[in-house]
């Protein structure tokens, strides 16, 4: 339901409108006087069970995350009851921070969220001067849609602006009428099939009973209560060490939702500084970042998670006995000492390297590669919910893997470590717009001279150059050392293992970049923060990026290291590397093998790479992609059923191409679903559309620095990305014939009409049904990360 909109007006059955009057006519329609809500002394629904479904289903798709518009987020019984704002989260000109509005931290009760400029949609309580339907903006808008239904399964008008690149409309009561008016499609849910006659009737005689919500029933068992005691008080040891670590660990899953995995049906929790102790109600503190001062006494406590899960924000991170035995081995069991806590100033908040000194380093690497994947996702999918401002600094599909904890040189040497750890600040502390070119200045200048110290130290240590054994292998067993990244423009995705063809560069990331990453990006990234806090963070991460590149041509000859970087930094980025960025090492060696051909060009280094890596994390690899990468042609895999082998070689021609010889792929949104139907049975897919650059330095200009003859396609079983672009729904015996429409699309008018055909437009008469698919797709193949897609960025193909 998605509270914007400017389009055409649509005529209506006199069916629909005989509907609503029945409706109007049989409810027991109360009055609001003195601005009182009126609630009917008899409830023919529950909010839990009969209507919140129907929001689940219809409405939290764009109301569920920090960019619902007017912050009407509708995931949990709290924000229904709070309402929307007409000030957005997400404000690129802004020069100052604005006050948070986290539901369950910064307001407890209507009443706070009123005097924080937040309207009701439920009722008319705040105005008292409508009653019944007429004053419930939510009955409105449901009605609205109803009145002004669009063509089944047809294109959006261009006059309904759908994305999250235009301006929002957030109509009150007092101008409804006009907004009514002006936008005929503004109804909800917005731009999509709308609810059915029976969902509007249930729906409004709930509305016109009171509006009655109850808040997500939380019955723990008995063995999971216990876990939550175990954990508060192991997470609440008092001793000095234990107090540092328990403060490390908070500052690290603060945005998991935190689960048991050895207890069937667990809940979810976060983990939160409380300011009442175990076993009383949690009054969260207000802080805007974990690392912020604590303005009283706390206790660390798991707050369980009563709403609906996001897909984008939900990040698991299961805790058991295994997990504490772990973390007792490798933060406590070593005799390590401080003489005085750190504080949480500028200094503490702004080098957490520096703050927790006292940890050893190789614990707190370990503890990061345990869980690296989980690390990851935090600031590639994380709960920020739209990201081209840090996006826009990677590309579109990449592998990142991790330098093994037995060699990598800050952990294992003290004297570098000590060197380095003064030049690992980070920007973004200060929000005033005139520090922005004086921050900038001092962090890009420390992290050059960390990155010659780095190198430097490299060069001497290993003469004869890097060697594989430097890359960790995960153990043995450990799935998240090896992971591909992919970016949808203003987001991102995670997946274990080595996916899509073998990317144009590849991220290697040691303790202090994968740590700087987290900090930047999760710990110290402010959502409501200013124009400046977000440029600098953006700023700082094109140079994380860069010095993950640089870390990883140590593995390459180094004849062919300026080539290499010289593809990535094509155009005016090498303006750019002169003024930012430090210089390479062109003349230590590398011990890996590489033959004459394998040095020919740029693309034969990374295949040749990429062969290797693979040797090396053969263990934990897990199932091949057959369907992107099948140089010798036989990728027949035995652990697939024939329809998914036949499913497989008609999709694979796809994922061997480029937009040179496949024209349909940069006219493909970023990422489409597609489900393949056979009677009962359905297999689901994704098709990662993968835009080329010439740079991603720079964060502005994005259409100009676009390859599109170089895109490709990544195509992967099961669903990826939390915003799918758009949908596909195919018979299987009608697959070759969509393949074939797709190889034979040459431009939008083409594209349009396979859509046509196969297409499941935002005005689809089962568009709900078959999202909710991909999500129960997801419940039956993983259902511990199952959560609900958003469609802010489904497109009107």
């Amino acid at each position: 339901m998605k509270f914007l909109a400017r389009s055409p007006r649509w005529l209506l059955g006199a069916g629909l409108f005989t509907v609503i009057a029945l409706i109007i006519a049989c409810s027991d329609i109360p009055t609001y006087p003195h601005a009182e809500q009126a609630v009917a002394p008899r409830q023919s629904f529950s909010y839990q069970n009969d209507i919140k479904p129907i929001l689940e289903n219809r409405c939290m798709a764009c109301h569920g995350c920090y960019d619902a518009p007017c912050q009407l987020k509708l995931t949990s019984a709290d924000g229904v009851k709070r309402g929307a704002s007409l000030l957005q989260v997400y404000d690129a000109a802004r020069l100052e921070d604005m006050p948070p509005t986290r539901l369950g931290t910064d307001a407890h009760s209507e009443a706070q969220w009123r005097e924080q400029g937040f309207f009701s949609v439920l009722h008319d309580a705040d105005e008292g001067n409508a009653s019944g339907l007429d004053g419930s903006l939510l009955f409105r808008m449901l009605e609205l849609a109803q009145r002004n239904p669009l063509p089944p399964n047809s294109r959006l008008p261009d006059e309904i602006k759908i994305g999250t690149d235009h301006a929002f409309s957030c109509p009150t009561l007092e101008n409804f009428a006009d907004y009514a008016q002006a936008n005929p499609h503004g109804g909800m849910p917005y731009a999509t099939t709308g609810l059915s006659a029976a969902e509007f009737a249930r729906i409004s005689q709930w509305i016109a009973e009171g509006a009655v919500t109850e808040p997500m029933p939380w019955q723990p068992s008995a063995a999971e209560q216990a876990s939550i005691e175990r954990w508060e008080a192991f997470f609440n040891q008092r001793g000095q060490r234990e107090q540092l670590v328990s403060r490390y660990l908070f500052e690290h899953l603060f945005v998991a939702h935190i689960h048991f995995p050895s207890i069937s049906g667990s809940s979810f929790y976060e983990l939160v500084r409380s300011s009442t102790p175990p076993g009383e109600p949690i009054m969260p503190l207000r802080t805007v970042r974990p690392n912020d001062a604590p303005d009283k006494a706390f206790y660390y406590r798991l707050r369980p998670l009563r709403e609906t899960l996001v897909e984008k924000t939900h990040i698991t991170y299961g805790l058991d006995d295994q997990r504490m035995q772990r973390w007792q081995q490798l933060f406590l069991a070593d005799d390590w000492d401080l003489a005085v806590l750190p504080g949480y100033g500028y200094s503490e908040r702004a080098n957490p390297f520096a703050t927790f000194n006292a940890i050893p380093a190789k614990a707190r690497y370990q503890f990061m590669l345990d869980t690296a994947e989980y690390f990851v996702r935090t600031f590639i999918r994380g709960p920020v919910c739209r990201g081209q401002v840090a996006t826009d600094v990677i590309r579109d599909q990449f592998w990142t893997v991790f330098e093994d904890p037995s060699q990598e040189a800050y952990v294992n040497d003290p004297l570098y470590r000590s060197q380095a750890t003064p030049l690992l600040g980070l920007p973004g502390q200060d929000s005033d717009l005139l520090a922005l070119g004086s921050a900038w200045l001092e962090y890009n200048g420390k992290r050059n001279q960390y990155l010659e110290l780095r190198g430097k130290h490299y060069a001497e240590r290993k003469p004869s150059g890097s060697s594989l054994d430097e890359i960790w292998d995960g153990e043995g067993y450990n799935q998240d050392a090896l992971l591909t990244i992919f970016r949808h423009h203003d987001s991102a995705s995670v997946r274990r293992g080595l996916w899509g063809r073998v990317p144009d560069t590849i991220w290697v990331m040691d303790y202090p970049l994968l740590e700087r990453t987290y900090y930047e990006l999760v710990v110290n990234f402010n959502v409501f923060g200013s124009l400046s806090h977000q440029a600098q963070t953006r700023l700082y991460f094109d140079l994380i990026r860069n010095g993950a590149e640089h870390n990883f041509l140590r593995y390459v000859p180094a004849e062919r290291r300026q080539a290499l970087y010289d593809q990535w930094y094509q155009g005016q980025a090498k303006l750019k590397d002169a003024i930012a960025y430090t210089g390479l090492d062109l003349e230590t060696p590398t011990t890996l093998s590489y033959g004459s051909s394998d040095r020919s060009d740029n693309r034969a280094v990374m295949r040749r790479f990429a062969a290797q890596l693979a040797e090396r994390g053969s263990a934990v690899a897990g199932t091949p992609d057959t369907l992107n990468r099948c140089p010798q042609g036989n990728c027949q895999r035995p652990d697939l059923t024939p329809e998914q082998q036949q499913i497989q070689q008609l999709l694979r021609p796809l994922a061997l191409e480029t937009g040179a010889s496949l024209p349909v792929i940069p006219l493909l949104p970023e990422v489409s679903f597609l489900r393949v139907t056979s009677g009962d049975e359905r297999w689901v897919y994704s098709l990662i559309h993968n835009r080329a650059h010439a740079n991603v330095a720079f964060m502005f200009g994005e259409e100009d620095r676009l390859l599109p003859q170089q895109d490709d396609l990544t195509i992967m079983e099961g669903t990826l990305g939390s915003y799918p672009n758009f949908s596909f729904d195919v018979e299987l015996q009608a697959l070759p014939d969509f393949v074939t429409a797709l190889q034979a699309a040459t431009d939008s008018e083409s594209l349009e009409r396979v859509a046509d055909r196969w297409g499941v437009r935002r005005t689809h008469p089962q568009f709900w049904e078959i999202l909710a698919d991909f999500r129960q797709y997801v419940e039956e193949t993983d259902p511990t990360q199952a959560g609900l897609f958003d469609i802010n960025r489904y497109q009107n193909l």
